[in-house]
């Protein structure tokens, strides 16, 4: 898997609300190819390169009882031509060391990988570690044009503007420990809201950052809580709280890159120690108050007519 490509030209911080909200509310299950083209372990070099120029790919997933084993791409192809080795068996070549994603992550985690590793495509797993699928910059790009132009055509529709008359508008959602799968569910629901209410899209874009942000880190930090959104005239509220475990050392946990994430929240992508530090940066008040053992509370409010996005 050492193809490497051009960066993906899409962030899943600064790019306009309607992408990112798509970025975070999309999982790579409704991006990835489920046509997926895969080889035994037994089957030689030469035949992989068969099937490679057969169906116009340059990488074959190599499985065994749908569990994915290695990957066998065209670097690996042009070696084996090099060393005169194309009967050797492909469990002999292939690339076992592999960078996966899981169909329930969100987009966002995706875009992240693409752009930071920069291979040309991604096996795709379940949560039984069964191979369902393949992730490629095209299936991010062309998915996301897709969905942008459903965005434009509703927008098009919608002719009422329905502001705040001088109340607030509140939303709270219960959000599981370790459930991936509806992780973003609260924060899209947010967006949603303030778009409806015709609400700056740079105040859009942080609510957007510190919610996911906040929500993610209930999934894979905490014992399960409530994630909280209050829509007023003049500010976004924005409150996470959770039963637990609690922090240690607020301040360290502050810091960018720290993180007591476990290796098999590691393995599925999460955990890079950003969420609390971003959420900060993109706040006009941020408060933390947590106990080890009783859990944490986080409030972070973005007001309204604030120009802080512009120092961003």
């Amino acid at each position: 898997m050492a193809e490497n490509m051009e960066n993906v030209p899409i962030s899943t911080v600064d790019s306009p609300s309607v992408v990112l909200e798509l970025i975070y509310q999309l999982k790579i299950k409704d991006v990835m190819n489920t046509a997926v083209i895969t080889a035994k372990k037994t089957d030689t070099m030469r035949h992989i390169k068969a099937m490679m120029q057969e169906n116009y790919i340059t990488g074959i997933p190599i499985t065994e009882d749908n569990k994915l084993l290695g990957l066998v791409s065209i670097e690996e192809i042009v070696t084996a031509l090099d060393d005169g080795s194309m009967e050797t068996k492909a469990e002999d070549r292939m690339v076992k060391d592999l960078i996966v994603l899981e169909e329930s992550m969100p987009l966002s985690f995706a875009i992240s990988y693409l752009n930071k590793y920069r291979y040309t495509r991604y096996p795709v797993i379940n949560k039984q570690h069964e191979l369902v699928g393949i992730l490629t910059s095209k299936n991010v790009i062309s998915t996301l044009l897709v969905e942008m132009n459903r965005e434009v055509l509703r927008l098009e529709k919608l002719h009422q503007k329905d502001d705040i008359p001088g109340g607030f508008l509140e939303m709270d959602f219960i959000v599981s420990k370790m459930d991936f799968e509806q992780a973003g569910r609260a924060s899209t629901e947010f967006k949603k809201a303030l778009k409806k209410h015709n609400t700056d899209p740079g105040i859009i874009r942080r609510v957007a950052i510190a919610s996911y942000e906040l929500e993610i880190n209930l999934v894979a930090h905490s014992d399960g809580g409530s994630i909280s959104c209050s829509i007023q005239p003049d500010k976004v509220t924005v409150i996470a709280a959770d039963t637990g475990p609690g922090i240690a050392d607020v301040n360290q946990a502050l810091q960018e890159g720290w993180s007591t994430a476990s290796e098999m929240v590691r393995s599925l992508g999460f955990g890079a120690g950003m969420g609390l530090a971003n959420t900060k940066r993109v706040s006009d008040e941020f408060t933390i108050t947590s106990k080890p053992g009783e859990g944490t509370v986080v409030r972070s409010v973005i007001h309204i007519n604030s120009t802080k996005e512009e120092s961003l």
